[in-house]
């Protein structure tokens, strides 16, 4: 058997951000190092016999070398699947990622010594070059398994306070390669608590005969050596455990990793270091995936459960308006039910399906829907490029779209759609833009993505929350703890100065405990003369909902709209917006559309806006239907990411920033951090000095999760378990330049650390995997 035919490539164009994000970085970042060499003719054929026999010679050895080194242009990929032996080498001045570990026999086993200098890196030149390229390269993300120690024993490299040693050079005793555990996020189903509240949880299956369990992903307690913490956000704050750690198999091994298609599995990973892998099948076996149909067992596991979930949305007062999505009275002893979300992936036709992506998948329906008895259900929203494509009057047709597009195993989960069908659900003319930099059109989805999700809504009254999720997301850990967590810290988040909170970085290092934070804020917004907002906003031109006409508010019953300082307003009431960047002032921030706002009064002034950049987030349905009336009946909408922000901001909804960890890959001050994520006005992430201002975004090239990032592809690539260029060399480095590190055989050597084992955390973009996919 073979890789699966769905498997292809195709070549999207990029983006209008994309573009001009290029285009300004060539003024911003030094240029690569790696030019072409020039040539002077002229010397080489000069009148001097002698030079011209020894240049000519060197010449000769130089393409003779070159040819016996270079393996050629098929072979470079090859490279990245091994590590280039540098246990030969001399290490240069402060090591890139440390020099290569010394071995020494103990009593107790192996004693490794792992060194990272403290001196810079690398010679930086260039008085206008960005400041973050200056500070040098951290080294912990990139120790393995061997240098692993119980949570209370972690030293992380980074931050450290002033005066703060390095816990470089590491001295590890090594007795052998730890045993993974399975990792559970779900509640205990079968505990007493749990039944007395709940209605009880059916098991669900892979199989529809009820003999495969779904499996559990597993995960190591403890905590690499040297690991860095978060520069930003908190596991702790919100809930999400930081005393383990995962590595490849435990987290993708039972959905497929590391073995064959013969076995059922995804062949992926085979071509990697395993030592010890085989843990994460003793319980389960290696379970055959040939054959899987996600749509049915979702489905399956619905059914089993549907007791337990609350009956959809019925459209009445109290349901549009209330602080709660739905105003329930339960009987006494009588057991609650609780609401469904959907987690909708945004795909599209041309999209490159590989063995990863599928991995990621079955990982997110398994831990989400199956895993939950239902609680959440995984939908992926297809978007027909070609609008002549009859996907709604020939099912030929649109089972041919799935067949060359979608992995079998998702099409059950799949709905289609096009911008010919949007421009039917959101007829007539929507009035003139303010601006419209990316010169798309109002239904395309570029600059409304949210269309389509709003329909979905519409049509899915069986889900009270959203998850709008994107294909090149990874979480690196359970996705029901992820989802969970989140939901569950913003509900419990006061609406006193949740705005301003929101517009903000958390930086730990910087500002303290979440407490020392809030008061922070508090303090800014005081001195900024600007009132904190509070419930909805009034501004020249604003039209009222529906329900707003009807004297009804979005606000929970218990909050007191005159007094603005009670901090219990807001505590238990889920947020309708949850975001995973701040909630940013627009105005005057830079940020390349923040005036694409379209069917308000141009004689006006703009109304006031947020924004957070990349479109991942939680909406409610209260939300959806707000921004679904905005633009069906009064013809409003905005930039895709900055229209859900927006709506809640105009009528009052509970729009949450939740700070999740966030890694930087260079050993920033942390006063540089600050000034550079907080340097918008009022020390926010808005107004001038925005780091989403279009000259400042290069600020998140270091960083775990940003639409531009480099380090996020990087880091998830070496914790595959693939070589990649280490982005070091001259004037801070670029991506794609340095030493190849990583790798099966670095992974592999005895004098090695073993492969990656990092801490649950988001990275996005992962725009590649497997190296074969740069072919």
């Amino acid at each position: 058997m073979g890789p699966p035919s769905f498997l292809m490539r195709s070549k999207s164009d990029d983006s209008f951000l994309s573009i001009l994000s290029t285009k300004e970085e060539k003024s911003l970042l030094p240029a690569p190092v790696h030019r072409k060499p020039k040539i002077r003719v002229r010397t080489l054929l000069g009148h001097c016999l002698y030079r011209r026999v020894i240049l000519w010679t060197a010449g000769i050895l130089f393409l003779l070398c070159l040819a016996l080194s270079s393996p050629g242009g098929r072979q470079r990929r090859q490279r990245l699947l091994e590590l280039v032996d540098l246990s030969h080498q001399d290490v240069r001045s402060g090591g890139d990622e440390g020099e290569a570990p010394t071995v020494a026999k103990d009593t107790e086993g192996v004693v490794f010594v792992v060194s990272a200098g403290d001196a810079p890196q690398v010679q930086v030149q260039g008085e206008h070059m960005p400041t973050w390229l200056r500070f040098r390269h951290l080294d912990g993300f990139f120790n393995g398994l061997k240098a692993l120690v119980p949570a209370n024993e972690h030293i992380p490299e980074y931050p450290r306070k002033p005066g703060e040693a390095s816990p470089f050079p590491l001295t590890l005793s090594y007795t052998g390669l730890p045993t993974p555990t399975p990792y559970v996020s779900q509640p205990d189903y079968e505990s007493p608590e749990y039944i007395s509240q709940y209605h009880a949880v059916e098991k669900c299956y892979l199989d529809k005969e009820r003999r495969i369990p779904v499996p559990d992903l597993y995960a190591y307690n403890g905590v690499v050596q040297g690991q860095p913490e978060p520069a930003m956000g908190s596991r702790n704050l919100l809930g999400l455990r930081d005393d383990v750690c995962f590595d490849r198999f435990g987290r993708y091994g039972p959905y497929g990793l590391g073995y064959s298609f013969d076995e059922g599995g995804a062949f992926v990973g085979t071509d990697t270091e395993q030592e010890g892998s085989s843990t994460v099948w003793e319980k389960t076996g290696k379970i055959n995936y040939e054959n899987m149909d996600w749509g049915d067992a979702q489905t399956r596991c619905y059914e089993s459960n549907k007791k337990r979930f609350a009956d959809p949305a019925v459209p009445t007062k109290t349901a549009a308006v209330s602080g709660q999505p739905h105003q329930r009275s339960f009987l006494r002893n009588e057991r609650q039910k609780i609401p469904r979300t959907a987690v909708v992936i945004r795909a599209y036709v041309g999209f490159q399906w590989t063995q990863h992506n599928i991995l990621n998948f079955r990982a997110l329906i398994s831990e989400l829907a199956l895993k939950s008895g239902g609680e959440y259900a995984v939908h992926f929203l297809l978007h027909v490029r070609n609008n002549n494509e009859a996907i709604w009057a020939d099912p030929m047709t649109a089972q041919r779209i799935l067949d060359e597009n979608i992995p079998q195993e998702f099409h059950g989960l799949c709905t289609l759609w096009s911008e010919a069908q949007m421009r039917l659900y959101y007829p007539g003319k929507f009035g003139g833009s303010f601006q419209n930099p990316s010169g798309g059109d109002i239904h395309g989805v570029y600059r409304s993505a949210h269309f389509p999700l709003q329909h979905f809504a519409m049509q899915h009254p069986e889900y009270e929350y959203f998850w709008n999720w994107e294909l090149d997301m990874r979480w690196l850990g359970n996705y029901y703890e992820l989802f969970d967590r989140l939901s569950a810290w913003a509900k419990e988040q006061p609406r006193k100065e949740l705005w301003e909170r929101s517009a903000k970085y958390y930086i730990p290092s910087y500002h303290g405990s979440w407490e020392n934070f809030t008061s922070l804020v508090h303090n800014e917004t005081l001195n900024s003369g600007r009132e904190a907002t509070y419930g909805p906003v009034q501004f020249p031109g604003r039209q009222p909902l529906r329900s707003e006409l009807r004297g009804e508010s979005f606000m929970p019953s218990n909050c007191d709209p005159n007094n603005k300082s009670d901090t219990e307003c807001g505590k238990g009431e889920e947020a309708d917006l949850i975001t995973l960047n701040p909630l940013f002032d627009t105005e005057h921030s830079g940020w390349v559309f923040s005036t694409d706002v379209t069917g308000y009064k141009r004689s006006l002034p703009l109304p006031p806006r947020r924004c957070s950049i990349i479109t991942a987030s939680r909406l409610s349905r209260r939300l959806l239907n707000t921004m679904h009336e905005e633009t069906w009946r009064l013809k409003h909408t905005m930039f895709a990411e900055m229209y859900p922000a927006t709506m809640a901001l105009h009528h009052g909804l509970k729009a949450v920033y939740a700070p999740h960890p966030v890694y930087l890959d260079r050993e920033w001050e942390i006063e540089a951090i600050d000034k550079a994520f907080n340097g918008g006005r009022d020390h926010t992430a808005g107004g001038h000095g925005s780091p989403f201002d279009l000259n400042n975004e290069h600020n998140h090239k270091g960083s775990s999760w940003y639409y531009n990032s480099e380090f996020a592809g990087l880091l998830w690539r070496r914790w595959l378990g693939y070589a990649q260029f280490d982005g070091r060399g001259r004037n801070g480095g670029r991506s794609g330049e340095g030493q190849l590190r990583g790798g099966k055989e670095e992974e592999e050597r005895a004098a090695g650390t073993g492969r990656l084992c990092l801490r649950s955390m988001l990275v996005h973009p992962i725009k590649w995997e497997h190296p074969s996919e740069l072919d």
